[in-house]
């Protein structure tokens, strides 16, 4: 009512030709991008992760991802799961999923 209808102009419009090339190596960029920070470095973590929890061992100290620290009492290679000794009279069982670190020997003791 106030306001008056604007139409664009066709004769100061900018050509549409060669904007396939422009999106396809814009594309390229973002996959590369996409990669280097988000993939790779995920992957590299999955991977030592794993090697982690291949290496674990009856006797070892670990760190839980929930900061509960123990020792491993009993662990098997067909089982997800592992017992850990909190002290002499308390075990509690994990999955062995939830183990984030694996500490030296002694450390339990110097807290």
């Amino acid at each position: 009512m106030f306001i008056s209808n604007a139409y664009a102009n066709a004769a100061g419009a900018a050509p549409q030709g060669g904007g396939t090339m422009e999106l396809v190596i814009m594309l390229g960029l973002f996959g590369l991008i996409f990669y280097f920070m988000i993939f790779r470095p995920q992957s590299k973590r999955v991977k030592e992760h794993k090697n982690l929890m291949s290496s674990l061992s009856k006797g070892d100290e670990v760190l839980t991802s929930g900061g509960i620290l123990g020792k491993i009492a009993k662990i098997s290679e067909d089982s997800d799961y592992v017992v850990l000794a909190l002290n002499d009279s308390t075990n509690i069982t994990i999955k062995k999923d939830y183990i984030a670190a694996v500490l030296p020997k002694g450390s339990i003791q110097s807290l």
